[in-house]
Formats: C-alpha cells, structure tokens, sequence
C-alpha cells in the first residue's frame, strides 16, 4: 500500500501527471505505479482487448505492400504504454480494455472484488494505469487481443466484471468488449412504437449485438448494412437481419439509399464502425424525428453535428459511452440466447469450451 499524505480522488484525479490537472482519460500521462491507494484495486494483466479503431489504425501504420511488420506494431504499443502510463492511441484517442485477476485490493475500495478473481475492466485502457512487463512477446500482431503481462490500477469509480466459467475468457472479453452497445440500443429502441432498425456495421461485435438487442427491444424490421458481399452472407447465415445491404458506409447517398430499398429510412440507425466518414450516410438514412447513435471511435462528432445541421435533418445523435447499468450482463445473456451472435464471436475468437456445473451469472461492479 503507497505511503502517502496525499489523498486518492475516486475518479482517479491523484494518478494525473498533467498540469493543469484533467481526468484520466484526457491526461497525457498518468502515474501507473503499483503501489495503491487504499481505494484502488491492482490486477495482474493476462490480455488486452485493443478497440477496434485504434487496432485498424495502427495495423494499417504497420503495413506495407500487404505485409504486417509485427515487431513494429508490438515496438509502437509498447512505446505509448510507456510514454503515457496507459495504452491510449494518441491518433484515435481511444484505448480498449483488459482481461486480468486480482492481485491487491486496498482496504477502502468499493469495487467488492478479491484476490484472486479474474475481473475485465469495464473502463477505457485510455484512462487505465498500465504497465506492461513481457515486451508483448506472445503477441503477433494479428488481432485485437493482446496476450501481455504486467499490472493495471482500477480508481475507485472504476468498474469491472468478473469472468463467468462457462466462457472462454477471450470470448468473455471480446463481449464485454462492446456491451454497451447492446444496452443502449435496447434503451433506444423502446423509446419507438416498433421502429425500423438500421444497423450499419452489423456484422461486427457492436453490430451483431445490436442487432439482436434491437430485434428483442421490438424493433418492426432490421436492417444490416456491411461492406461487401463476404460479411452479407455471414450476416445472412447467423439470422439477426430481417434484411441485409452491402453498402460503402461512407458513401453518403449509397449509404441512405441501401437502408431506404430495405424498408428504411431508419428511425434508429446505430454506427458500428472502425472507419471514418460515415457521419453524414448514417444521418441521411434516418427519418425527421428519428436517433442515430454512434458507437464508432472513428466518428467525427464534429462532421455529426454540423452534417446534420447543414441537410436540415431533424434527427437525435447520441455517442455511445460504453456505460449503461447491467450492460455487461446484458450482453453476455444476448450472447448465450442468440446463436447467430454467438457464431459470429466464436468466428473471431474460437469455441467457448462450457463445463457441467459451470456458473452462469456475470457479477459486475461498480462504486
């Protein structure tokens, strides 16, 4: 436990180096030491889970003529880690989140977590304490998560789950991932008396979740919008569209005019994806009256905001900040109830081995 006069901020104010001082997330460098203040919680890393606009970003940095230089890749995280104190990508400003046990807990933390459990942070890694000790060695570059080794320091507002056994833990965490998607795509959708659903990016994480949360909220009709015909007939095969469109998202015009040939325009158009320019498509494709909501750290909330002011479109736009209570939960339970979720996960992160007798329940926890 760190010996110290000065007192802890259950936000995390007494790890920011910044002066003048700002919140975690937008500090330059935070103090990831691992001696903790007694509302803090330490866990030793077993993986990250980079978010998917910064892994697409520094992949395609790392990539020449088709080929991934991995050491690079590996050289450039490990480089902003230890810059920063925290894995934040200083181009997208986002982050991710990690898979780790317990390892101390201070004595005046509220997060109700023990030595021992194997916790994922529910909280950006671009306002987490992190240090990492391994040189990302087992890491190939090829993927979002990141088997790594070395410790990470939760705040006391901080917020984490413990892993259910009846998952594996990279498909536990590829989830929680993205759960707040889900949740408030639920939320949204029942604010509409049986709305049309456009989810753009659908065959992803974000997207797959959100569609099955849509139709379970009561959505009238979905539609998925992907890129090309290789994830239509992925997305076809799993079943959570009632229909499917291949459109370039940030074709403004084919973007609207995909989702209206579907049964749009969408009262709820959802953005799930890693790339930008897809402001003005999503706005376009949504009714007068209707929400778009952005979960995509590519989005410029700029070009949002004055796009749609400047076509005139009376629409809501809401950014996705990856909190809604339960919303880990949540989506676990859309994952183990909706096959075509689930595939489309086990896809990216292979079979999720289930053992008799194994627990079901997520506990999440936050102050």
């Amino acid at each position: 436990m760190r010996t110290t006069t000065s007192p802890s901020d259950p936000v995390g104010l007494h790890r920011v180096l910044d002066r003048p001082r700002v919140l975690p997330q937008a500090a330059q460098r935070l103090d990831p030491g691992a001696e903790l203040w007694p509302d803090e919680v330490r866990l030793r890393v077993e993986r990250l889970n980079l978010d998917a606009a910064s892994y697409r970003q520094l992949e395609r940095a790392h990539t020449t003529d088709g080929v991934l230089d991995a050491d690079a890749l590996r050289a450039e995280v490990l480089a902003i880690v230890t810059a920063r104190g925290k894995m934040q990508n200083p181009v997208t400003g986002s982050g991710g989140m990690l898979l780790g046990t317990v390892e101390e807990v201070g004595p005046e933390s509220p997060l109700g977590l023990q030595v021992g459990d194997r916790v994922a942070t529910l909280v950006s890694l671009s306002l987490t304490p992190l240090v990492l000790t391994d040189g990302l060695a087992r890491w190939d570059g090829r993927g979002e998560q990141v088997p790594a080794d070395g410790h990470a320091v939760l705040f006391g507002r901080s917020i984490a789950a413990v892993v259910p056994d009846d998952l594996a833990p990279g498909l536990a965490l590829a989830v929680m991932d993205v759960c707040g998607a889900p949740a408030l795509t639920r939320r949204v959708v029942r604010g509409y008396d049986a709305p049309v659903v456009a989810v753009v990016g659908a065959a992803g994480k974000s997207g797959s979740l959100s569609l099955a949360a849509a139709r379970e909220a009561g959505a009238r009709r979905t539609i998925g919008v992907v890129p090309h015909a290789g994830e239509a007939a992925t997305l076809e095969a799993a079943g959570l569209a009632d229909a499917v469109v291949v459109a370039d998202a940030r074709d403004p015009l084919a973007l609207r005019d995909a989702v209206t040939a579907a049964g749009g325009p969408a009262d709820v158009t959802v953005v799930c994806v890693d790339v930008p320019g897809c402001e003005g498509g999503a706005i376009l494709a949504t009714a007068a009256g209707g929400t778009v909501v952005f979960f995509s750290m590519a989005t410029s909330f700029a070009a949002a905001a004055l796009g749609a002011e400047g076509v005139a479109a009376d629409v809501t736009m809401l950014v996705g900040n990856g909190y809604v209570p339960g919303h880990a939960a949540y989506a676990l339970e859309l994952l183990r109830s909706t096959p075509g979720v689930r595939t489309l996960f086990e896809a990216r992160t292979g079979p999720a081995p289930v053992e008799a007798g194994s627990a079901t329940d997520l506990t999440a926890v936050t102050a």
